[in-house]
């Protein structure tokens, strides 16, 4: 099944999951999701292969920056009413704090929703979302 009627599906059936699995990167990070009522927290699971640095230990900056953009992504496509997919013009990624060996979450918000272009504001936490360990600002053309 190509990626759009994956997205198709997952849009019909209002599952992040779906979707999340039709992305490569996504499912090999092992990402998932959870909906609390209009609000949707990606996840990134603890996985010893995503450490870059083992003697603190804390997971690789590329790791979390992936896993931010393909939030940031994947809520996008998860927002229109018809399957486009978005393409990343833009991603700039500010590190607050180590992002320590444990679970990490993300959560999104779409700021401008263009007929061309699209930005989105991630925050990605660990254990409370008042301690943010980063944050991302991402701008994508739509297809």
């Amino acid at each position: 099944m190509s990626l759009s009627q994956e997205m198709r599906k997952a849009l019909q059936a209002g599952d992040y999951q779906k979707l999340i699995d039709a992305v490569p990167y996504a499912r090999t990070l092992g990402m998932g999701s959870e909906t609390f009522g209009d609000e949707v927290v990606f996840r990134l699971p603890r996985n010893e292969d995503n450490l870059g640095n083992p003697i603190l230990p804390a997971i690789h900056g590329g790791v979390i920056g992936g896993f931010m953009e393909m939030s940031a992504m994947i809520s996008l496509m998860m927002s229109q009413e018809t399957p486009r997919l978005p393409r990343i013009v833009d991603f700039s990624l500010d590190y607050l704090r180590a992002g320590l060996d444990r679970d990490t979450f993300s959560e999104c918000h779409l700021t401008r929703q263009g007929n061309r272009v699209a930005n989105v504001i991630v925050t990605a936490w660990q254990q409370s979302r008042r301690k943010p360990i980063a944050t991302a600002r991402a701008h994508f053309i739509m297809d």
